[in-house]
């Protein structure tokens, strides 16, 4: 059994952690829950139990041999202490930085592992790059990707429960007539699209574009693929879409594309006519959904394809427990 403990264990994405750590028996020996905020005092079920959260800033990280990091209020105090501890670590929100970390997606760069020595400290992609790399590395096996161009649908979860919060009280205010103030986002969210998702900077691009771009090549192995990204607010609470066109170096058969995705684990494919959503399919599931899979209409090495994925369960969660369960294989 293996003692844990888990930062931001009140957030969206530690409380799925915690569902998906019981379905999947993970061999919890002592359970931590710790935050930096004001969840501290909040209790949780685990089990049969309830546990409380308390405060990560005064715990003793050397008493577990895994942390997971499931919400952004890692305090100076606590990632200090946490850093100078010898337990490994699966970062799900970039709180360490990416100088602390190795980025893991399990199933596509297991490698990762041996190259680090313990203590290990991975981080978890983004769960756009999850949904988008589960489909595209089987594709890029069969010829080699040049260029991506990527429009992606951001639900306001990725805003974490504030962002749930304000979705919900926008529509409620609308619904019932009542004059509208946007508090979260720069502008009303609600029945609306929102071109950007966060600050731009100079030439045009979000941080997350950015780092959105810079995960898909370093995932794929690909440092000289193309990406262009363009990430968009939607007034969804849960889920992410993509429209993804890629281009390849050469003709891709659509049929092996396709049977290529059919053996893939953790992927369905929605055959035409009929799409997958992020509402109807992925929600609350473990699977990435691709449809729409087709050539472009003049150029035969161009695939378009739709994905959606569960962000908070399959883009975060999951993909940290499997990158957990990774590190655990070699406890004695």
């Amino acid at each position: 059994m293996i003692d844990v403990a888990i930062v931001g264990a009140a957030e969206l994405e530690g409380e799925a952690l915690l569902e998906l750590m019981q379905e999947r028996a993970f061999p919890v020996g002592e359970l931590h829950l710790l935050a930096d905020d004001d969840s501290i005092g909040q209790s949780l079920p685990f089990g049969a139990r309830n546990l409380r959260i308390r405060a990560a800033a005064s715990f003793d990280f050397s008493r577990v041999a895994l942390v997971f990091i499931a919400g952004a209020g890692l305090g100076p105090a606590a990632r200090e202490a946490l850093l100078a501890a010898s337990c490994d670590v699966v970062d799900m929100v970039g709180a360490l930085g990416q100088q602390a970390t190795s980025c893991l997606l399990p199933g596509i760069n297991d490698a990762t592992l041996a190259e680090r020595c313990p203590p290990r400290r991975l981080r978890c992609p983004m769960p756009t790059s999850v949904a988008l790399v589960t489909v595209l590395a089987p594709l890029a096996r069969l010829q080699t990707l040049k260029r991506l161009v990527v429009t992606v649908c951001r639900p306001v979860s990725v805003r974490g429960r504030s962002g749930v919060k304000e979705l919900a009280r926008q529509t409620a205010e609308l619904l019932n007539a009542r004059p509208l103030e946007p508090r979260l986002f720069d502008r009303q969210v609600a029945f609306n699209l929102l071109a950007q998702t966060d600050e731009p900077d100079q030439l045009g691009h979000g941080a997350a574009e950015r780092a959105f771009a810079e995960e898909l090549t370093d995932l794929l192995g690909l440092p000289q693929l193309q990406v262009s990204s363009t990430f968009v607010q939607a007034p969804v609470f849960f889920g992410e879409s993509l429209s993804v066109c890629a281009l390849f170096d050469a003709p891709l058969d659509i049929v092996g594309a396709h049977a290529a995705l059919d053996m893939v684990e953790g992927l369905e494919i929605v055959d035409s006519p009929d799409y997958p959503t992020a509402i109807g399919d992925a929600l609350g599931q473990d699977l990435v959904y691709v449809g729409r899979l087709r050539s472009g209409l003049r150029d035969a090495s161009e695939v378009n394809l739709w994905i959606v994925s569960d962000n908070v369960r399959k883009g975060a969660a999951l993909n940290a427990v499997l990158s957990g369960e990774l590190l655990i294989k070699d406890y004695p």
